[in-house]
């Protein structure tokens, strides 16, 4: 994760007693990954963490893919999806396979209980909209464009501020892992020394926002944590408030960062996708195509050229209708490029963009490298005329 950092009152070494102003003893929890191997945090419980009062299974989260064995582009129209359930019922997963999830959330309630991803990771692009993430580390304020990556086992409330009445409605982007990996700063961002960023990289530490205080609820009563594991999703009753930590410290929590504080890197020539790149999981990446200077050689073309993935399917998610190099592109709208086959700029965006400096354009790319399926979901709001969108190309004599 990030970098260590701690929150909250700790003892002054790990795993010795310490104590509640009664004389009790905290209930230490070392929070850790891959086997103790991976990242770690120490946290300090008023109540131990595993004390239940009950639990039962709520419903399946297994995704029902279709047209697994059709390869086409595809053109998705979110803005079609209908506002519904809270942050996390809410989400409708379109794209899918066994590393990673991704779709679209248009919440139209409040979650009134907690919620854990036992598992996987999850990215969380605020597309509109601002709120509070109350997670078992501390509160976390999000805002319109914020990447929230919340790591998988992490109790949390989402909590978006009321939408202006005239104003667009709350929205996010999500990608969860599916295959027990984590979402991570590229490596060749940090050092393998010290784990810093490194001065090439696009952001470093001062760009990302870490939890903060409030962090302790101290609350008796029934409150309600709903676990998401194995495509299921349990309900388990605490007879405490979830978020009872008073103190942690370590590398493994949840963060924010702003697509608008990425530092594209630009050069005399039309920078490949890499150089976009914002984080990394496990058979998939993802980046940011945000506001830039344009390639600066005096015959440059701006524009992305055509090129095929043959290793990997892309999705991208349209922050506006500002992409110069689609056509019939609006703001909430996902495409889908598969591998195998070539794809590039509409017929004309070309010639039209060649005497531009500058793009405002804020594009979320995923590019997974195992084939992507859609759900149900995806075919209810395709646009099935996309895959034909090139086939008008003529040639434009320039000068």
């Amino acid at each position: 994760m990030p970098y260590y950092t701690t929150l909250g009152d700790i003892p002054a070494k790990r795993h010795i007693q310490f104590r509640r102003p009664d004389g009790a003893l905290y209930s230490e929890e070392v929070f850790g990954t891959e086997g103790f191997d991976g990242p770690t945090s120490t946290m300090y419980h008023i109540h131990p963490p595993t004390q239940v009062s009950g639990w039962k299974h709520v419903y399946s989260t297994k995704q029902e893919y279709v047209e697994t064995n059709v390869m086409r582009m595809r053109h998705l129209v979110s803005t079609n999806l209908k506002a519904s359930g809270d942050p996390i019922t809410g989400r409708t997963v379109l794209f899918g396979n066994a590393d990673c999830e991704m779709g679209v959330c248009v919440p139209e309630s409040e979650m009134e209980y907690h919620f854990k991803n036992g598992q996987g990771d999850e990215c969380l692009f605020i597309h509109n909209g601002t709120g509070t993430l109350q997670t078992m580390f501390g509160t976390l304020k999000f805002k319109k464009f914020d990447f929230v990556i919340v790591p998988k086992g992490t109790i949390y409330k989402m909590a978006f501020d009321e939408a202006p009445k005239d104003g667009p409605v709350n929205r996010f982007m999500f990608i969860e892992t599916a295959n027990a990996s984590h979402i991570l700063p590229p490596k060749r961002y940090l050092s393998e020394k010290t784990s810093q960023f490194l001065e090439h990289a696009p952001y470093c530490e001062r760009d990302l926002q870490i939890p903060e205080m409030p962090l302790t609820y101290d609350e008796m009563g029934d409150f309600e944590v709903r676990i998401k594991a194995l495509n299921n999703v349990h309900s388990y009753v605490y007879p405490y408030n979830p978020l009872d930590i008073v103190g942690w410290d370590g590398c493994y929590y949840p963060y924010c960062f702003n697509a608008l504080d990425f530092s594209s890197i630009v050069g005399k020539h039309h920078m490949p996708p890499p150089t976009h790149q914002v984080f990394a999981g496990g058979n998939f990446v993802i980046c940011a195509f945000a506001p830039r200077m344009l390639d600066f050689h005096p015959e440059a073309v701006k524009v992305p050229y055509n090129h095929s993935n043959v290793d990997s399917d892309e999705v991208m998610y349209y922050c506006d209708n500002k992409y110069t190099a689609r056509k019939g592109i609006g703001e909430g709208s996902l495409t889908m490029h598969p591998q195998g086959i070539a794809h590039g700029p509409h017929p004309g965006t070309v010639e039209s963009t060649l005497d531009e400096t500058f793009t405002d354009e804020l594009v979320i790319m995923c590019d997974t490298f195992r084939p992507l399926f859609p759900t149900k979901a995806a075919m209810d709001i395709d646009d099935d005329a996309y895959p034909k969108s090139w086939e008008d190309w003529k040639p434009i004599p320039i000068g």
